[in-house]
C-alpha cells in the first residue's frame, strides 16, 4: 500500500489517500476515477509529501484539535439529515438501484443513497454510474 497526498487543481482542496501500489494510481488518474471529496472536480494531482517519523515521545492531542474533530462530526450530521430528508435510502440494494436508474432510465422523486461495497463502487464507476462515497456517523441513539 502507498499513500499520496494529492490536490485538487480546481478548489486547491488537499487530502490523503491510499492506493495498492504507484501503478494502481496511476490507472485510475488514466481512467480518471480520482475526484476531489470538495467540489468533486477530477483534476486531482499528487502533491508532495513529507515522510511520517516515528517520535518516541507520546503527543496529546490538544483542545483545539478536540474542537476541530467535533466541528468536522456535526458538519457531516447536518450533511446527514440533509440527505435523509431530501433522498430515498435503498440500504444495501444501492448498486442494483442505481443501475436500475441509470440503464432503464428509472425515473425517481428523489435521488438515492445507501451502503455498497468498493468492488461494487468501483464497477459502477467503470460503467459510467456517477456515485460519491459520503463519511457516515452512525447515531447511537436510535
Amino acid at each position: 500500500m502507498i499513500k499520496y497526498r494529492l490536490v485538487c487543481k480546481r478548489c486547491e482542496f488537499s487530502f490523503d489517500s491510499w492506493f495498492a501500489s504507484s501503478k494502481e494510481y496511476e490507472k485510475l488518474k488514466k481512467k480518471n476515477f480520482l475526484n476531489c471529496h470538495n467540489c468533486g472536480s477530477r483534476t486531482i494531482e499528487k502533491t508532495l509529501m513529507a515522510p511520517k517519523l516515528i517520535n518516541k515521545f507520546k503527543t496529546e492531542v490538544s483542545n483545539e484539535n478536540v474542537l476541530k474533530i467535533k466541528e468536522i462530526k456535526n458538519k457531516i450530521r447536518d450533511y446527514q439529515k440533509f440527505i435523509k430528508k431530501n433522498f430515498e435510502y435503498v440500504g444495501e440494494n444501492f448498486a442494483y438501484e442505481a443501475r436500475s436508474i441509470h440503464y432503464r432510465n428509472k425515473k425517481k422523486d428523489k435521488g438515492i443513497y445507501g451502503t455498497a461495497s468498493k468492488e461494487e463502487i468501483r464497477e459502477l464507476k467503470e460503467e459510467g454510474i456517477d456515485t460519491d462515497v459520503i463519511p457516515w456517523i452512525e447515531d447511537k441513539n436510535s
